[in-house]
């Protein structure tokens, strides 16, 4: 069944599962992230794979990864 014709009885309960979706998805970018960097990636690298801005993808998270112990790589 297509995306457009999945039947909703309460459109309430459609929304919270949107919102539940966002918040896993969140979750899910928030360790992937930080994985990545603890990998060794850098920002343009993560930036890339999500297909975001290095500015975008740093504005994010960086103050988590730094809360978290994580080094973070310079631009050199």
């Amino acid at each position: 069944m297509p995306a457009d014709e999945v039947p909703v009885t309460d459109p309430a309960d459609a929304l919270a599962a949107v919102v539940a979706l966002r918040r896993l998805a969140d979750q899910l970018e928030d360790a992937a992230v930080e994985q990545a960097m603890r990998a060794g990636w850098s920002w343009p690298e993560v930036a890339e794979a999500l297909s975001v801005t290095r500015q975008a993808v740093h504005k994010k998270h960086s103050k988590r990864l730094i809360a978290a112990g994580v080094t973070l790589r310079r631009r050199h």
